[in-house]
């Protein structure tokens, strides 16, 4: 299928060639039929993208200090590969759409095959072929509503939502400055509720069509604006001021003080600089409010991703409701946007389109819609062409197929696997069509794809990489048994206690298990590998001491959620009981552990605990891991008392041995994380070359110290695990 998507780092529009997404279980997959092109949201995209590195962290000076501060500790290498990870990004465009439902997900029952939808959001309703819709972002279209008209769906519900923020009761006196696309839906549906409006734009041309719509009291002068204002409203004041233009500064805002009556609202829907007089807002007791995109539930990834609807009693305008309304209003064309269409073109010409709307030569453009052919074949795997994919067919290379491509995995993982020698990357497969296509060309894949059923099937692919979301886990495990593939995926193992038994069945069952190798990529660091040779001929058991400074995630974070990253615990802490179990040569056989008694909130009570273990060959340690700490801070210390000696080590980058006075030091100029290493050894085991490094036993055995962890948490008890 065809997708728009930007390069956030060049800037540039281009038309890709990319696999139909998956539809998902709470998804919906749409054939578009139509789609809006934002002018102003893409165009601020756009234009921020083009920008030079210097002008982008000059937008965003938060994330050039975040990343700062992630430097100073985790070394420039690292965080720069990140941050250049986050920029390569493609950014699929659009936000609006309108077509018809080709698939349905097993929990999206309130759709069918066939029926006509409306579809926003970001990231979601794109300028593409097909979409994969979250079932809260759709909306059935009523009869009478023309896809053209229905691909509205998202302008009008941030109009919508605007004018919700204003708290307004009928017969209200409203200005309305901007009369864009997202002014002319707002003065409609004003008059709609009720509402005598005045408006205000600099156009001649958004003048004359809101005059069209048979509205008198607009201008194109700020003096007239005002003396509209006093006439229409007795002197009083306007009750609101609903800013729908996009402004650099504070003019909108300063204006709309000086309209707005006492104990008035401006809301802000476009852009604006937004300084007021204090005293100026302090004197009529004026609220400011900036309207937060189509109303509750947006950007709320458990009501745009889970479908958790808001209960009505409880909040009455989410924004699924908001698009019923909007639809609603066109169907009793109490709304009209056909004469606000200005511009059709097809797909094809998207490249075309874009690049006369930045350069301004599109002839006053309000409303411009692309449009789908209805014939296109749902493909969701696809070569990519022979020049840009590393060569395959080098006698004795091994072909490897990925699973996923998040940013950690594109900055980190993806780049350490394409330096491997003897390996070819034979398919990359995610579950956004714009995604694939851009990390497999970027990569050297030979093939993209949205659906990863084929990978385990295709006797070409010798091993497979899962980069995925943690709870996508097990069930990549459960088919690395299933096909009897190497399997490497990033820790943990599975999530909860309930995948962990139906593995340890599965993999009891089989008659013999492939290669199951789990991301605990700190063994293979350097660090870790001179310090087992400093412990190669110790005689007594170890007294251990790690501490992990983590850095504070919200309790609302997926690491915390249950459906997703189930705890910290879980889908982190098995980095650290591998690497005390690897530097001991032994299982933690016994863990007690406990958790600081916080508000949950400001500091997440579960990700601040002290664990105590012993370990098979009697040696014991500690373990603090902490979420409260200065994130600037050392990350990551160990030390290990034995045999009159200690050894210490810090970040992975420097590691000393401390013995009969003297110290011997290992010292690296970055971060040496072990992910490199890793993966060779992972390929190495796959290509017959090498043995693998830690068997099945200890693999789910690691898992079971996480449980028990979990356990002695909740019990306050010494968890005794069993040996396997």
């Amino acid at each position: 299928m065809k997708q728009v998507v930007q390069s956030y780092k060049t800037g540039d529009v281009t038309l890709r060639d990319v696999p139909v997404p998956q539809c998902g279980g709470k998804r919906i997959l749409v054939r578009n039929t139509c789609s809006l092109i934002s002018l102003g949201t893409e165009r601020s995209t756009i234009e921020l993208g083009r920008k030079s590195l210097m002008g982008k962290a000059a937008s965003r000076p938060d994330l050039v200090r975040r990343a700062w501060d992630k430097a100073k500790k985790e070394g420039f290498l690292k965080t720069w590969q990140e941050a250049m990870g986050r920029l390569d990004t493609p950014t699929p465009l659009g936000y609006s759409s309108a077509g018809i439902v080709e698939q349905c997900g097993t929990a999206a029952t309130e759709f069918s095959p066939g029926d006509r939808v409306a579809c926003i959001g970001q990231g979601f309703a794109s300028h593409a072929d097909f979409v994969s819709i979250p079932v809260n972002l759709a909306c059935r279209v009523p009869e009478g509503v023309s896809a053209e008209e229905a691909s509205f769906g998202m302008l009008g519900i941030i109009a919508l939502h605007g004018i919700r923020s204003a708290n307004l009761t009928f017969g209200s006196r409203v200005v309305v400055m901007g009369l864009g696309l997202l002014g002319l839906l707002t003065i409609q549906m004003l008059r709609a509720y009720g509402c005598e409006v005045i408006a205000l734009d600099p156009s001649l041309d958004k003048i004359e069509l809101a005059k069209k719509y048979g509205f008198q009291q607009v201008t194109t002068d700020t003096e007239e604006l005002t003396r509209l204002s006093d006439t229409f409203t007795g002197g009083y004041g306007a009750d609101a001021v609903i800013i729908t233009a996009a402004s650099k500064d504070r003019g909108p805002v300063d204006l709309a003080v000086q309209l707005c009556r006492p104990k008035g609202r401006i809301v802000v829907v476009g852009t604006a600089d937004i300084h007021p007089d204090r005293n100026e807002l302090w004197l009529k007791e004026i609220d400011l409010v900036v309207s937060k995109a189509a109303g509750p539930g947006s950007l709320d990834p458990l009501y745009e991703l889970e479908g958790l609807e808001l209960p009505i009693g409880e909040v009455r305008w989410t924004q699924k409701r908001n698009l019923q309304e909007f639809l609603r209003l066109l169907a009793d064309k109490k709304v009209d946007v056909q004469p606000l269409i200005t511009h059709r073109f097809i797909i094809g010409e998207a490249e075309s389109v874009y690049a006369q709307f930045i350069a301004g030569k599109l002839i006053q453009p309000i409303g411009v819609l692309l449009e789908y052919p209805s014939n296109t074949i749902i493909e969701r795997s696809l070569p990519l062409p022979a020049s840009q994919a590393k060569s395959n067919t080098s006698k004795g290379h091994i072909q490897i197929g990925v699973i996923g491509a998040g940013l950690f995995g594109k900055a980190l993982l993806l780049p350490a696997l394409q330096k491997q020698s003897g390996v070819s990357l034979h398919t990359l497969v995610t579950g956004s069509g714009a995604s694939v296509e851009h990390s497999a060309r970027k990569f050297g894949f030979a093939n993209q794809a949205t659906d990863s059923a084929s990978l385990w099937s295709n006797p070409d692919v010798d091993g497979i990489v899962g980069i995925t979301p943690h709870s996508q886990h097990a069930r990549l495990v459960s088919d690395a048994i299933q096909y009897g593939k190497a399997l490497f995926i990033e820790k943990p193992l599975c999530t909860t206690e309930e995948e962990f038994n139906a593995l340890k069945a599965l993999a009891t069952q089989a008659t013999s298990l492939p290669i199951l190798f789990v991301g605990h990529n700190r063994r293979f660091s350097p660090h870790a590998v001179q310090m087992r040779q400093w412990l190669a001929s110790r005689q007594s058991p170890l007294v251990m001491q790690m501490r992990i400074n983590t850095g504070f995630v919200p309790a609302s974070h997926w690491v915390h959620s249950d459906d997703e990253g189930r705890s910290r615990v879980v889908g982190e802490m098995s980095h650290f009981i591998d690497l005390i179990q690897s530097l001991a040569g032994a299982l933690i056989v016994r863990v007690s552990a406990e958790r600081i008694s916080g508000d949950n909130r400001t500091s997440v009570n579960n990700d601040n605990i002290a664990i105590s273990f012993k370990l098979s060959d009697g040696s014991v340690g500690a373990l603090i891991y902490s979420a409260s700490g200065d994130k600037a801070f050392s990350r990551e210390a160990l030390e290990i008392f034995f045999d009159g000696k200690t050894i210490t080590s810090k970040d992975f980058r420097l590691s000393e041995f401390h013995h009969n006075g003297k110290t011997d030091t290992f010292k690296t100029r970055n971060q040496e994380m072990g992910y490199l290493e890793e993966l060779k050894h992972f390929t190495d085991c796959v290509s017959g070359k090498d043995s693998i490094a830690v068997p099945p036993t200890e693999v789910f055995a690691t898992m079971a110290v996480i449980f028990g962890i979990e356990r002695a948490l909740a019990t306050a008890q010494v968890i005794s695990l069993d040996m396997p």
